[in-house]
Formats: C-alpha cells, structure tokens, sequence
C-alpha cells in the first residue's frame, strides 16, 4: 500500500530559468547582489545555478574587489566538471571563467600529486584553482592560515562542514575564518546534516551573509514542471516483494536500493540488482564498451537501457557513458547505491525510487534533487521512498516504528521546504487586507531584531530540518492523544533554543510563532464561500479574519502526519505504533506491578477485554500502562 503525502502544483513561468542582461538567472543575479560579502553562505536546490554563480562573484572579486585567487573545493571529482571553462561574456558579463589545465586538480590522480599542485598554485601568480575537498584539507596541513589572505575560498556541498571539533573540514574553515582575512562564498542545496551536529558554530555562522534561494521559487518557475509528488509505500518482508508494485517502468526512473548495513538490505546488493533486472524483464546484451544492460521488458518485449552503478566489474565504464548521455534515448533506468545522488546530473528523470529510510535529510535533498529537474520529456516529477511496515505479529517493532516515524518526518519536511512561504504578521484591525504571500494574525509577534529577522527570513526550513529530527517531535507526529499545546509551546521552542542558544525568550517566542503557524497553515486548505475566505486547519473551519496565534497552538502542526498513517494502516499496526511509543513514557517498579497485575487479571476475566490505558477511570487507566508496559518488557526479552 501506498500514498502521496503531497502533491503541489507549480505555475510553470519559466522565471527561474530567464536570463538578465548579463546572462545570470534569478538566483544567480540575487546571489551577485551580495558579491561585496567578505563570507556569503548561498542556500540554493540543485539545478538552481551555484556553480556559475561563484563564476560571476569570484570573477568580480579578482577584477573589483582585489582579490588575488580563487580556489573552488568540491566534494568529490566529478562535481569538478561543473566548473570547467566556461564563456560568460557571450551572454553579457564582462569575463569568461577560465581555469589553467594544471590547476584543475579535479582529474585522477594520487592525493600527494594534488597536494604539491595546490602548494604550487598558492606560490604562483595564477587566479583559480579546482580542487576536492581532500586535496584542500591536506594541503591545509602544510601551510599558514595567513596564506589565504586577499583569496577567495569556495566551498561547494557546504554541508559536509561540521562545527565538530573532529571535523578537518570544519577545523580548517574556522582557522581560516579567524586567523586570515580571506573570503568564503559556501553553497549548499541543504543546510543540514543528518546528524545533530550544527556545520557552523553560532558565533561563525553569524560571520556570513546568507542568500536564500527557495526549491518552491526554482520550481514555479521551471517551464515544463508542473507538479511534484513525494510518497511512501510500506512492504512487509522482503523488499524485493514490493518493487513490481511501485516501479513504472515506463518512467525515467532512479532506484537507488539500501545500504548493505541496513536492516533492509538482504546483505547481497548484487543479487538484489539481479532480482530487480528480473522483475523488470530479460537482459538481452550487454554492451562490451559501455556496460550499459539492454533489458527486453517482459510485459511487452520492449528494450529499456539500464544502468548497473551497484556492481564495482565495469562500473567505470558505466559512469563515462551517463556523464556523456545527453539524449533521451540514451538510458531508461538507472540503479545505484551511493551514487547517483550529490552532483548527478540526469534531467530526463522522472521518479527518484528509494528503498529504505536514509539516515540524513541531506541525502534526501540530495537525491530528490536528480529529478526535479526541468525538461521537456515530463510535467511530474516523484519521489517515493520504500519503507518497512512494522508488522504486528513480529515483536522486533521498536526499530521499524522509529524508522518509519523518521521517514514520514523526512517528507514532511520536505512538503515545507517544496511549498510557497507565508509572510506573517500581526492583525490590529478588521481593515488588514491579506495580500498574495501574506497572512494576517491576531496576537501574531513580529520580528523585533535582527536576529529573529535573520533566522525567519533565511533559516526556517534549516530549523524546520532539526525539529524534524527531534527524537520527542517524531513522537509526537503520531500521538492521537498528545496536546498539541505541549508540542507547540514547549517542544518547539526546546529545539529553537538548542539551535540559537543565544536567542532571548522574547526572540525565541516570535521565531516559535513564525514556525508553529507556518507548519499549520502550509498543511491548511483556504476556501472562499461568497465574499469571506475561510482556512480548514485541521478539523478546525475558521473565517481567516478570526485566525488567531491562540488558535494556532491548538493545533497539532503534525496532524497531516497521523492522518496519512492513519488512512494507510490498519487498526492493529496503528495501535502497535501507539503501544510502541506510550511504552517509552511509561514506567512502573516491581512492587506496583506485583500489586496491581492480579487486579488486571481480575478484570479481564470480569469485562471480556483488557484494561484500556485511555480510560477516564484512573484505577483502569493504570491497569492499561500496565499491559502495554508488561507487552514491551515481553518484546525486549524476546530480543535478547
């Protein structure tokens, strides 16, 4: 079974691939706008134009702004085409981006071979240097800090950052920041881990500039996207049962199947690509020079191109022939474990199919990002992720629970981050008007410092990410009976707070209020019935004149969560899920147990049913903690 846990449409104006008259495109040209920035942080989705946006802002800096050099670090080596030469006067700036052979450290080669070009570079008169991010940290080792004075260090995946003090990466951007006057420009399409670890301290992200450039602006305005969906589809089992029932074979499709350490890998990734090539068809040839499997389809005898990225015989020449697949016809589906994600570039894709939970919403962002984008071949682009059903009959359900809590949560972070902001603010009177955007609230506190503003205007869907992944906010996504006051005025600021540690209450109530709201209303249906305009949040119908902050907080901001898994799973499972997370809140000694399980006995035999934990009846109540407490305890020594 499975369900879309949204689908938005966008309005296909083709504004976020126009060009100006210097040849930048809208993030492009927002991003110039900052290029004075001693450290700008650019947050942008893939496809949206980073790379040549550093073109255009490092090219300023070596002809405006005195800087001597450019140095580009990139994440791994095939990210390092996306800054070969490239001509940028044709289209109206005022230089080309040009990068010397040698200094492009990005080719093979041996790590100690890389290093010496780069200590090279750095002692020579030349402007711009390509390297990984290996390369820049080992090189790190063997100079001063002060050798990046009056240079300009730019930092593609700036995710791979940590503020950890285990980090190399992030030890040498915080040396660098402290002890040299060099300029930063970071980019990153996600500007969060997956882990709990910040990629910037407080104190150095507040060194940075930030240019925000939104995945719903880049989406709206695409030409030929017109919508995206991002579901989910549970199997019980073995993966491989369930494939034959998401897959489309008749859509560009990247699947990408579960890391071999996970509990939902058979442990045999190759087998597993086996298995899937036969629910697909019959591999008719494989091509000796590409490696490219040609897979007669068994439905109708149609030849589809397939990609093999899991199986390391061969899979070089796989990766030459997608880097220089340009046609539609030139592949059909690929199949890929960890790569295919960060960089890839596929525009034909249509549906990115991913099997099992991914551990960091990077990833996530990342891999949704190799099909959004914009080509003539599709007007809908899919997400689907494959998770497991816990199964009510099998008492190892902890694990399956918590994942499926962190995959739901995962989509639901990006339902925000794909739909369009609201502009909040405070209704004084019946005469404010709300605009296109805009959204007015009685009670509503508006940003009062630059701090708040800052964080509202550029960092909502980053802390949107951690209270995401907040282990309590997971929880709570599919509580029927949690106060939704409690998740929104103690659990949300808890996050905010660990965040922005150095937030006042005051600042931490007006960003709590911009987040609560926006997580409401984005999942709130708005309705016009004659001359009023009504908002549906929930089970709660309000004229949106009468929409208030105090209304808000009594709404679980999480609700969608529970009705999506409500709709897909059945009564038993559901409850299984409940029993799972009330165990964790609920605690008993042994003498309590001792005292009250012959009680429970007692009214079993005299109901014909257990006690129920919701009861009204306190006596009853505490019978039902004791069943499910007494279930889990039966759970984990069966797990032992």
């Amino acid at each position: 079974m499975g369900s879309n846990i949204f689908d938005i449409n966008y309005h296909q104006t083709g504004r976020s691939k126009r060009t100006n008259q210097m040849g930048m495109r809208e993030m492009q040209a927002r991003a110039f706008e900052k290029r004075n920035s001693q450290h700008l942080l650019v947050k942008a989705p893939p496809a949206s134009g980073k790379s040549r946006a550093l073109m255009f802002i490092g090219l300023d800096k070596l002809i405006n702004q005195g800087v001597k050099k450019v140095i580009v670090a990139v994440p791994e080596r095939s990210i390092g085409a996306s800054f070969k030469d490239t001509d940028l006067i044709s289209n109206g700036f005022y230089s080309n981006w040009e990068v010397e052979p040698r200094n492009n450290l990005t080719t093979p080669g041996g790590d100690k071979s890389k290093v010496q070009g780069f200590l090279r570079f750095m002692n020579s008169d030349e402007k711009i240097l390509i390297c990984t991010h290996a390369t820049l940290r080992f090189a790190f080792e063997q100079i001063e800090d002060s050798t990046f004075d009056d240079c300009l260090l730019a930092i593609d995946e700036f995710h791979h950052v940590s503020a950890d003090v285990n980090s190399r990466l992030g030890e040498l951007l915080r040396s660098v920041l402290r002890n040299s006057t060099c300029h930063i420009v970071a980019m990153t399409g996600s500007y969060f881990r997956g882990d709990s670890v910040p990629i910037l301290e407080p104190q150095d992200e507040e060194l940075f500039d930030k240019v925000t450039y939104t995945y719903y602006e880049q989406l709206d305005g695409y030409e030929y996207l017109k919508s995206f969906g991002i579901g989910y589809h549970f199997y019980q089992g073995k993966y491989l049962s369930a494939i034959d029932e998401v897959l489309d074979t008749n859509k560009k499709t990247i699947i990408h199947i579960p890391n071999v350490n996970s509990v939902e890998s058979t442990k045999e990734k190759e087998q597993e690509v086996d298995h899937i090539l036969d629910i697909i068809g019959v591999v008719d040839q494989v091509d000796s020079k590409t490696g490219i499997l040609y897979v007669k389809r068994s439905s109708d005898g149609k030849v589809l191109k397939i990609a093999d990225l899991v199986k390391v015989e061969g899979r070089d020449r796989v990766v030459d022939y997608l880097r220089n697949a340009s046609e539609i016809d030139d592949i059909d589906i690929i199949i890929a474990l960890g790569m295919a994600k960060e960089g890839f570039d596929w525009p034909y894709c249509e549906h990115a199919f991913t099997i099992g939970y991914r551990g960091s919403l990077t990833e996530i962002v990342q891999i949704i990002g190799r099909c959004t984008r914009d080509s003539y071949n599709k007007s809908h682009a899919q997400f689907t992720n494959l998770i497991a059903q816990p199964d009510a009959k099998d008492y190892e359900v902890t694990f399956t629970v918590n994942t499926m809590l962190k995959a739901i949560s995962a989509s639901l972070l990006m339902e925000q981050v794909l739909t369009p902001d609201f502009k909040f603010k405070n209704r004084k009177s019946p005469s404010d008007i709300n605009n296109i955007g805009e959204l007015y609230i009685k009670g509503f506190k508006e940003s009062s410092t630059l701090n708040t503003k800052k964080i509202i205007e550029n960092d909502l869907n980053d802390l949107k990410a951690a209270i995401f992944q907040d282990a309590q906010i997971q929880k709570a996504m599919v509580s029927r009976d949690i106060d939704p006051t409690l998740i929104n005025k103690l659990l949300i600021p808890k996050v905010i707070q660990e965040k922005y540690p150095l937030l006042t209450d005051i600042e931490v109530e007006e960003v709590r209020q911009n987040v609560v709201a926006d997580n409401v209303l984005k999942s709130s249906v708005r309705e016009v019935t004659g001359s009023k305009e009504f908002i549906r949040m929930a089970d709660k119908f309000v004229n949106i004149e009468d929409l208030s902050i105090d209304l808000i907080d009594s709404i679980n901001p999480f609700q969608k969560a529970y009705e999506v898994i409500s709709k897909e799973l059945n009564a038993p499972i559901l409850r299984l899920i409940q029993e799972s997370i009330d165990a964790k809140r609920i605690e008993f000694d042994e003498s309590e147990l001792k005292y009250i399980w012959p009680k429970v006995e007692e009214f079993f035999y005299e109901n014909g049913r257990a006690p129920s934990e919701k009861s009204s009846n306190a006596l009853e109540k505490r019978m039902g903690e004791a069943v499910i407490y007494m279930r889990d305890l039966k759970r984990s020594r069966m797990n032992e």
